[in-house]
């Protein structure tokens, strides 16, 4: 296909720093964001000064030119940041193979770093840049609110079982009992701590719902021939389109079809430029602001049709190693840690290297999914030397 990304670019190094509850991260946000990029300069076998291109999302603070000294950079020659939010994240990655492929830069870090002591807490950004008037004099004035008022018509409108929503919270939790970084490592979870938990904004209980940390998590994108000489098993991005359909957007509730998470139009670009579809796909980071979106992102890229949901998402379906569909396997935004979800691309990357600690026996496609629901979405697909 002329002008595709297919198996162009890879992930070569991946890196992040320690997950903490919000506000007590023992460094500000840049210095953990340095630390994420070292880290994953020193995974790839790349001195940190030869990085020259810088890419994050959302309401990142810390740019290129900032990060520049302290890497001993020898040159930015690419600098960017996807619009929107954590709907945004796999974009990142597709931003940076795109400078790769045409030359812009060689060696490109894409980042997201949160201290919500040293900077604003993330739900109030999000909520600053997207809630307009309609929303703040009817009382919806966070994410989640929005996000209740979709998968409330998923649920009844669309007839998607609420058992879907606890089989995806519940597959976290359970992959998190694996994960020692996980903030949810050790911690029982069952139907009756679900159920028993209080209500954020119906249907969403309070396990439904992401996590806020802080840390820093990064990853280094360069051209498929330099990775090959610099690790065993590199990631390559075989796709990684971003966009909003027609008629989507900041409408305040009024885009169509309402309860979609709105990636039907980026899902068929991935599966048209990668070659691949849903069903070839070994493993699945699913975004999960909270649990109903996570469904509904799962629907949108043709997992199954609203009929079949139920069917599917079944907490035996959805675990590793032998899942039909395992999801969120370091333990995803519910019960890993919540980096503006960061962190689910560095476990995209390790199912292909093979060394989650949820491993899916030769997993060759992993997928990941940005922040469901927001104005511009992402997903990107990541695949094995054998894929390309």
């Amino acid at each position: 296909m002329t002008g595709s990304l297919r198996g162009r670019t890879a992930v070569v190094g991946i890196g992040q720093t320690p997950l903490y509850k919000r506000g007590t991260a023992p460094d500000p946000e840049m210095k953990l964001c340095l630390r994420a990029i070292v880290a994953a300069c020193e995974d790839a076998g790349i001195p940190p000064r030869d990085v020259d291109g810088f890419v994050s999302y959302g309401s990142e603070r810390n740019e290129g030119q900032k990060l520049m000294p302290a890497l001993g950079t020898r040159e930015l020659r690419f600098g960017a940041l996807i619009w929107g939010h954590g709907g945004g994240i796999p974009g990142a990655l597709g931003l940076a193979a795109s400078a790769v492929v045409t030359g812009q830069a060689e060696v490109v870090a894409v980042y997201r770093s949160l201290a919500e002591q040293s900077g604003a807490r993330l739900r109030v950004a999000v909520a600053q840049d997207d809630t307009a008037a309609q929303y703040l004099v009817n009382g919806v004035d966070g994410p989640v609110q929005i996000c209740s008022l979709r998968t409330q018509r998923m649920l009844e409108a669309d007839g998607v079982p609420r058992s879907t929503m606890f089989a995806l919270a519940q597959a976290a939790y359970h992959h998190a009992q694996r994960n020692p970084q996980a903030a949810a490592y050790g911690k029982p979870f069952d139907a009756g701590v679900y159920e028993q938990s209080r209500f954020v904004s119906e249907p969403y209980r309070l396990y439904d719902c992401s996590r806020e940390n802080d840390g820093a998590v990064a990853v280094i994108v360069t051209s498929a021939e330099r990775a090959a000489d610099l690790v065993d098993r590199p990631a390559y991005i075989l796709s990684a389109p971003t966009g909003a359909a027609g008629g989507w957007g900041p409408l305040e509730e009024n885009h169509r079809p309402y309860a979609s998470s709105g990636f039907e139009a980026v899902a068929r670009r991935l599966w048209a430029e990668s070659g691949y579809g849903p069903g070839d796909v070994d493993v699945a980071q699913i975004y999960e602001n909270a649990t109903g979106m996570g469904v509904g992102a799962i629907l949108d890229h043709g997992f199954c049709t609203a009929e079949e949901a139920g069917g599917l998402l079944t907490f035996e379906n959805l675990i590793a190693p032998y899942g039909r569909l395992p999801v969120n396997t370091s333990g995803g935004n519910l019960a890993e840690g919540f980096v503006h979800g960061m962190s689910l691309v560095t476990e995209a990357v390790r199912q292909i290297r093979g060394t989650s600690v949820n491993q899916v026996p030769g997993a060759q496609l992993s997928l990941m999914t940005g922040g469901p629901g927001d104005s511009v979405v992402s997903s990107a697909l990541l695949g094995s030397g054998a894929t390309r």
